[in-house]
């Protein structure tokens, strides 16, 4: 099928994690055509090591993809993937998508992963899509018709799991200072990851509060059966999760039918117009670094790509303008090194300025307010006790991070 529709140098797109159409995406590796590929977050062992003629593109290095060597990032804010569907910046040639079997309307839902693919859909020549018959229907998005695909595979297989650690103490105790920031009837927003994890079961005795992410993941199921999460006071979405995908195992998927979510795109979930409306939100992000200054980087450390700028930025600066605030929740240490540092080892992710709070296991350093000197004081207190001295220094911190 695949032979009819793919051309040397064409643009290919999928979707991620559990919506990823994965039958396709091998079918094209096994191939070898020489095209230009674009994926988000996939589990996929193949694409650890993608064949020589697959130019393969992302918006982050996230599961398999954090062992590509060949991997091309491209540095972009979650919500403008839209965008750059839009003006031809991603592969727009070829989608290979994964959708429900047709409903009484003949249109095929995205199921579990509308987020970037729905909007990339309208910029696409050519569909192909896999029909699976246990990805679930989902409201939120329009279906795409049965004849929009140029070809179909028809299969019956569960939907891939995204595996993670499970949280240990010191998750739970990031955790417990980040349930103090939570105030009943916010609006949240977090990642997936086993710190997420830890940090969504550390908000059980919280009341009436929202959802409006990027992903939603197991954690929030169990907030939403607690009886924690009910959305009565969004400004918008009442009532409802909102999200672009979903991202876990057996259990999340077969329950995504009886949960009151919408599976939104990109377009509408980080779209900024859109989160500011949201007058409680509050966002909870996790990072590799933070330094002196409160600037936060996600995405590579010590000179491996580990990350992704994602929706941290779009969120975070949500939360920080219009919004109830913005945290970012991390290790004090992670293999070795200190993560509270003086100058990040990778790009900027999130800017300073959109940083309310930043949360270790030590505590809680609240940023929003503060001068230089007071943010960097208070950044230290919070790092690993072993690591303090070595970020002993004036407390005058450059745009670098460095103490001056």
């Amino acid at each position: 099928m695949l032979g009819d529709h793919v051309r040397p140098g064409d643009g290919v797109w999928w979707g991620q994690a559990g919506a990823e159409a994965a039958p396709l995406v091998d079918a094209l590796l096994d191939r070898g055509v020489p095209v230009r590929a674009f994926c988000g977050l996939t589990v996929n062992p193949r694409l650890r090591d993608p064949p020589a003629g697959l130019a393969l593109t992302s918006y982050g290095a996230l599961g398999s993809l954090r062992a590509a060597d060949a991997l091309d990032v491209v540095p972009a804010h979650y919500s403008a993937l839209p965008r750059l569907f839009a003006e031809g910046l991603l592969p727009t040639d070829v989608g290979l998508v994964q959708v429900s079997p047709p409903g009484p309307d003949g249109t095929c839902s995205l199921g579990v992963g509308p987020d970037y693919v729905a909007d990339a859909v309208p910029h696409t020549r050519v569909l192909l899509a896999e029909i699976n018959h246990r990805m679930p229907r989902t409201a939120g998005t329009p279906g795409i018709p049965r004849e929009r695909f140029a070809g179909v595979v028809e299969t019956d297989r569960p939907l891939a799991p995204v595996p993670d650690r499970v949280p240990d103490a010191v998750d739970a105790a990031i955790a417990g200072h980040v349930a103090g920031l939570v105030e009943d009837g916010d609006t949240v927003q977090i990642g997936v990851g086993a710190l997420p994890t830890a940090i969504l079961a550390g908000l059980s005795g919280h009341r009436d509060l929202g959802f409006h992410a990027g992903m939603l993941t197991t954690g929030v199921l169990r907030l939403v059966e607690q009886g924690a999460i009910t959305g009565a006071r969004k400004e918008i979405d009442p009532g409802l999760l909102v999200t672009g995908t979903a991202i876990g195992g057996e259990e999340l998927y077969a329950r995504v039918p009886d949960l009151p979510v919408l599976f939104r795109p990109a377009s509408y979930t980080h779209d900024p117009g859109v989160l500011a409306q949201l007058r409680r939100l509050v966002a909870i992000n996790s990072a590799l670094e933070v330094d002196l200054a409160g600037q936060v980087g996600a995405e590579s450390a010590g000179g491996r790509r580990l990350g992704a700028i994602g929706g941290q930025a779009d969120f975070s600066g949500a939360a920080a303008r219009t919004g109830a605030r913005s945290i970012i929740a991390l290790r004090a240490v992670a293999g070795g090194r200190s993560t509270i540092v003086r100058a990040l080892s990778g790009p900027v992710t999130t800017a300073r300025a959109d940083v309310d709070a930043v949360v270790t296991e030590h505590g809680v350093a609240h940023l929003r307010g503060c001068g230089e000197r007071d943010r960097a004081r208070r950044l230290r207190a919070i790092a690993a006790p072993e690591h303090r001295e070595a970020l002993q220094g004036r407390d005058r911190v450059g745009s670098d991070g460095r103490s001056r």
